[in-house]
């Protein structure tokens, strides 16, 4: 898939991107209100001298991205992201001592504050930096509804206001323990580190303890705090897909980790009212806007492997007409026959996209050229996200194949 394939599949969602080169190496990461509108301005075309941005630019082979619920939550990933890939063209940004940090003190009930130190504390820990310090703020502002901590400029007087307005368990009267409040500060250098599955861990146990104990108001408590946090991340792509993907990828051999996919089907009874269905996956999971739906108009009879042909055809058509993004692989719902069908029109449309069909009675996979099927483990992640889509283009089929037949005996009720 070309780059400009890749872009045109990236959401208009806020999110962080990660730039990568040949050898699959991040070299840039960032943030943006809108990812795709956001990655396109880097390859507009420009008369202005080099810049840095077009040998970054020039670099670039493939983009991944992760959605959040916001900007403020992407400033958040981004910085966790540039600290774990340390990106050869982020450089700039980490050396650059203007820009703000978060802060981290040194005390018995740590503050969290932004900062532009000319010369860094030892004793406190520093994030970031950061370009934007209202996003800054803005972030912070929601982790402290999830996570308690004293603000930098914070004074007794606030945080006893804090405590009787119910801002969390502020530590006014230091009725929060130190204890809990260290619990808290560890939480959140957990967030702004980018270990969201440690952090869910360490919450969940924290939880089970609560529930053996019986102390089922603190469990309560806890379980907000992870309900939070999954809305806080409710837009990041899926860990379990990743794995997916990846498992998917190797063993059918992808070209890259397969990110969109378009599963096909056909449902009939005795040819009647015969209908065909595709639906998109994107990051694992379905994407209704993009299901499609098709009125077998050029076969009679039953003819399973036609009428993929038909579908298959008038999918890519209109996508190769229309000059759209490819999906990353198509999924075929059959055997080696309904795959030798949609092979041979993406082949006279001269479209080229990774193609298999999975049959449902041994859950064998077919691939283009190659005689005898693979068989995945039954426990196979990249089956299960193959048999996921498979399973939801047969219903969406079986619905609108159920539509169209109560339309035609209402119709004939009509008449009567």
């Amino acid at each position: 898939m070309s780059i400009k394939d890749i872009v045109k599949a990236i959401p208009l969602t806020s999110g962080v991107y990660l730039m990568k080169d040949a050898k699959g190496k991040v070299i840039y990461v960032g943030k943006a209100v809108s990812l795709r509108k956001r990655v396109q301005s880097y390859f507009r075309k420009s008369n202005a001298p080099i810049s840095k941005t077009d040998i970054l630019v020039s670099n670039i082979v493939d983009i991944d991205y992760i959605e959040t619920a916001s900007e403020a939550e992407a400033l958040i990933l981004e910085a966790s992201l540039i600290k774990k890939y340390d990106p050869k063209f982020n450089v700039d940004l980490r050396d650059d001592k203007s820009y703000p940090y978060i802060v981290i003190t040194d005390e018995k009930y740590p503050r969290i504050l932004v900062d532009r130190p000319h010369q860094k504390n030892k004793k406190y820990t520093y994030y970031g930096p950061y370009v934007n310090p209202r996003l800054i703020r803005e972030a912070l502002k929601i982790i402290r509804k999830i996570f308690y901590f004293r603000l930098g400029t914070s004074t007794p007087e606030r945080e006893r206001l804090d405590h009787q307005i119910g801002l969390s368990d502020a530590p006014a009267h230091y009725e929060l323990d130190n204890k809990q409040y260290k619990k808290n500060i560890k939480n959140v250098r957990l967030i702004l580190e980018g270990k969201k599955d440690a952090l869910y861990k360490s919450l969940r146990r924290e939880m089970e303890q609560y529930s053996q104990e019986r102390c089922y108001e603190e469990a309560a408590k806890v379980r907000d705090q992870l309900q939070a946090i999954g809305a806080l991340y409710s837009g990041t792509k899926d860990v379990n897909y990743y794995k997916e993907a990846e498992q998917l990828q190797r063993a059918l051999n992808l070209p890259r980790r397969p990110e969109r996919i378009e599963t096909f089907d056909i449902s009939n009874i005795m040819g009647n009212q015969a209908v065909g269905s595709m639906v998109s996956f994107l990051n694992g999971k379905p994407d209704k806007n993009n299901y499609r739906r098709f009125k077998i108009k050029d076969v009679d009879g039953i003819d399973d492997f036609k009428m993929i042909a038909e579908i298959v055809r008038r999918r890519y058509q209109r996508l190769k007409r229309e000059g759209k993004a490819y999906p990353d692989l198509i999924v075929i719902d059959g055997g080696k026959g309904q795959l030798s069908a949609a092979c041979e029109q993406l082949a006279k449309l001269e479209v080229d996209i990774p193609i298999v069909s999975l049959a449902k009675k041994q859950e064998e996979v077919y691939l283009p050229k190659k005689r005898d099927p693979l068989r995945l483990s039954l426990d196979s992640l990249g089956l299960k996200l193959l048999q996921r889509t498979r399973d939801e283009a047969h219903r969406f089929a079986i619905s609108y194949h159920r539509l169209l037949r109560g339309k035609k005996a209402f119709d004939r009720l009509r008449k009567d």
